[in-house]
């Protein structure tokens, strides 16, 4: 699993950027502008800007920093997965700050609204969240080793810094679901959303598609010529630099006497020094049902919420199952899925009443219907915890791989400094012999190329690449170790000669004829095919291929067009045998005719009720979010809780691009 894991594929990719860039999901949204002034600086080379509470309090306090490399590593992991040119990486380290400096902000109103993740919660989430796959298949826990080993080899990252993470994406989760769980939509609109969203056609299609346009174009030597040199500045560094590079690289079981052992000694060690990281705080583990009442809404509609609450309380005491009711009426889209459990719960962490409630209970117990502010509460304690210290027995496992990580750590970067040393003074092939290892020298390669031998070799070809030729030996980490090397030779970068260069030449003129080539065919085919009020007969003239449609609504997918919730949705608007405009889906163009329209009936428009109904919640919660994110920054930045460095935003330019 860890060599898959490994692989630089698309999917791995996504996976990763879902649930460490973006597992608040719906949380993608633009800051505010003139969040980013320079008046203050972080001081600090590497930090890129600092967020503190609003207020005098929080200016006394220290704040959050966010590092320039945090935001150069999110950016270039940006680049990647969206397979962007490096000339981007100014634009995406803007982004990526903005992304840094937003989840920061949204970090410290959890926090305030105590919403922390315990160490328990965090527990239960690698067992059953989005990481089970890999930490847990099959319900069976890989084992410590293996855990390491995940977390170094798909983030670059220690454990306690990957539970870190994992658990502030938690806590936004939830600080998003308390803003938003009481968000509701009436029935009148749930069934215009629905007569519009269930709306089939059918219909027929005229493709033209790049591909076609491109085959007609065939152009002579004597244009291929002209074009490369109308060109010149654009093929001026076609020929990317590169650069031979000798190297030697090692991971822990390369070291000295082996990899590293940690003693008793060192776990109690790390154990007494660390007291506060096990100590468990007074905990409750509850379950709960809301019926939401929302803000604004009149007395009827907060009795009658009243009514529901205590008519569930009547069933859950005549032997009702709790779960099972939380799972059909509570309006807590966090926890009605997992029958209203919340997990262990801090003392102080939820608002006032359902604190004092849940602490008073004992396991077992169901309280009467309770009032917050979010609406009439149902509760149920399964368990209470009791403030202690854990003992060493029980965390000696979390405290292992961390010290054999950083033991390891310390040894590779000691090993890398004495080979360092010695290759100055011998060269790194005799140093790496002494060391019973292999140098190895590159072919010229470029900096987007491939090291043989090392697990990641990004950063040994970014440092490479700012390297003088026959500076001294310099070492980089590699992923899972480290590289000395030292550049060999530079070739620049440079033009290429016509005939060498010849079919990229051909496909650069060819990509460059066809958007107007394209948007020109579609223009006389829709010309013609109003003109003769007939699609087929225009595409005949054309020696084009008329496609037929199936029956479809709006979140069907069409034989190269693609998906019908993009440009081409416009057939939905079309009256039966009404003619389109050029379509341009991205891919393809098209010119496309309604045969057919069906409009739902009352059974269909009942039957996705529930889906249409979840559909207008999630976004109503989405925008209920964005404005709450956009007031909140907005009040951050307004009481100077946000700085940026002005190494980060040099004078005159925009953080944001704008």
């Amino acid at each position: 699993m860890i060599r898959l894991l490994q692989q630089n594929s698309s999917a791995v990719k996504f996976i990763f950027a879902f649930i460490i860039i973006a597992a608040i999901g719906t949380m993608v949204i633009t800051l505010v502008p003139g969040i980013f002034d320079t008046a203050g600086n972080a001081g600090s080379a590497d930090v890129f800007a600092t967020v503190h509470d609003p207020g005098w309090s929080g200016r006394l306090e220290s704040g959050s920093t966010i590092r320039q490399t945090e935001v150069a590593q999110l950016a270039q992991r940006q680049l990647q997965q969206q397979n962007l040119p490096d000339m981007l990486m100014p634009y995406m380290e803007q982004r990526a700050g903005q992304i840094l400096v937003q989840r920061e902000i949204l970090k410290h109103e959890a926090d305030r609204m105590h919403l922390q993740v315990s160490d328990e919660d965090l527990r239960r989430e690698l067992r059953t969240g989005a990481f089970a796959q890999y930490l847990f298949p099959n319900g069976t826990y890989i084992g410590d080793d293996a855990y390491i080993n995940f977390v170094q080899s798909a983030f670059r990252t220690t454990r306690a810094s990957f539970e870190s993470q994992v658990k502030s994406d938690m806590e936004l989760n939830r600080l998003q679901s308390m803003l938003t769980g009481g968000v509701n939509v009436s029935d009148n609109a749930v069934r215009e959303a629905s007569l519009k969203q269930n709306v089939k056609v059918k219909f027929d299609y005229v493709v033209v598609s790049p591909e076609d346009v491109r085959k007609q174009i065939n152009p002579t030597d004597a244009q291929l010529h002209t074009f490369f040199d109308q060109n010149k500045t654009r093929y001026a560094t076609a020929i990317p630099e590169a650069r031979k590079i000798q190297y030697v690289a090692f991971d822990a079981s390369n070291l000295p006497g082996g990899k590293p052992q940690v003693s008793d000694a060192d776990l109690q060690g790390y154990y007494t020094a660390h007291q506060a990281q096990f100590t468990v705080k007074e905990q409750v583990k509850v379950r709960h049902i809301l019926i939401a009442v929302p803000a604004g809404a009149d007395a009827k509609a907060a009795s009658a919420a009243k009514a529901k609450a205590e008519d569930l309380l009547k069933q859950i005491k005549a032997g009702g199952d709790f779960a099972d009711l939380a799972q059909k009426n509570s309006d807590d889209p966090g926890s009605k899925t997992q029958g209203g459990e919340l997990g262990f719960l801090d003392r102080g962490r939820t608002v006032p009443e359902f604190d004092k409630t849940a602490f008073s209970l004992s396991p077992g117990q169901t309280s009467d219907v309770i009032k917050t502010q979010f609406g009439y509460h149902i509760l149920q304690v399964e368990a209470k915890n009791t403030a202690h210290v854990k003992p060493l027995s029980e965390v000696r496992g979390e405290i292992l791989p961390v010290l054999e990580q950083q033991r390891a750590s310390t040894a590779e970067q000691s090993f890398a400094s004495q080979l360092v040393a010695d290759a100055a003074k011998n060269g790194i092939e005799k140093a790496a012999a002494s060391k019973g290892l292999q140098a190895q020298v590159t072919d010229f390669v470029a900096k987007d190329g491939v090291v043989a031998g090392v697990a990641d070799g990004t950063g040994l070809l970014t440092k490479a690449f700012t390297t003088a030729k026959g500076a001294a030996p310099e070492s980089v980490a590699t992923g899972d170790g480290f590289a000395v090397f030292q550049v060999q030779d530079i070739r620049a970068a440079h033009a290429p000669d016509f005939d060498t260069y010849k079919q990229h030449i051909a496909d650069d003129y060819r990509e460059q004829q066809v958007p107007q080539l394209m948007q020109a065919a579609l223009s006389k085919l829709g010309a013609r095919a109003k003109q003769l009020n007939d699609l087929k007969k225009a595409a005949g003239e054309e020696n084009l291929q008329v496609k037929s449609s199936d029956l479809v609504g709006h979140d069907g997918q069409v034989a190269d067009l693609g998906s019908l919730a993009g440009a081409a949705s416009v057939v939905f608007s079309l009256p039966k045998g009404q003619i389109s405009e050029p379509i341009n889906t991205g891919r393809t163009g098209a010119v496309l005719v309604v045969t057919d329209r069906q409009e739902p009936d009352a059974q269909e428009i009942a039957k996705n009720f529930n889906q249409t109904r979840d559909s207008l919640l999630n976004a109503q919660r989405e925008e209920i979010f964005r404005v709450y994110l956009g007031n909140v920054t907005e009040s951050y930045q307004k009481s100077g809780a946000v700085h940026l460095s002005k190494r980060a935003a040099p004078a005159g330019a925009s953080p944001f691009g704008q």
